[in-house]
């Protein structure tokens, strides 16, 4: 069982840059390099459209962030599946971000931890780790 979650901008900032991240998000990274950590392959579409709307400036090609994150062994990429759109639509929560609800209904279907500064999941999700 994964330690945890990570919610886009944890996952660019444990990855990129892991000074950004709060003492309790960076001890949880460090437990999921150990005890394994997903990520939503949400998170890869939300960060290919930050790049293409110059939000964001990565280091290198979103294709090749995107294989470097696959060569991680402690992290495996969760796919979008059907199962994960209901869970999605059946959250009892009026956050229309498509990217933040499907991140939540990863965490929630494990019941697991999630690290993410965003304040609006986590004034819903109660294992948000910040």
């Amino acid at each position: 069982m994964a330690a945890g979650v990570l919610d886009t901008h944890a996952l660019l900032w444990w990855t990129l840059d892991p000074e950004r991240l709060s003492t309790k998000a960076r001890d949880l990274c460090s437990r999921m390099e150990d005890e394994g950590g997903l990520v939503s392959s949400i998170s890869i579409w939300d960060i290919g459209l930050k790049v293409k709307r110059a939000q964001l400036v990565l280091p290198l090609s979103v294709g090749q962030y995107a294989t470097r994150l696959r060569e991680l062994s402690w992290l495996a990429i969760v796919p979008v599946d059907a199962d994960l759109w209901l869970r999605n639509l059946a959250l009892e929560w009026e956050h229309r971000d498509p990217a933040d609800r499907t991140i939540v209904a990863t965490a929630a279907r494990d019941e697991l931890a999630l690290v993410s500064k965003n304040a609006a999941i986590a004034s819903f999700y109660s294992r948000t780790v910040w």
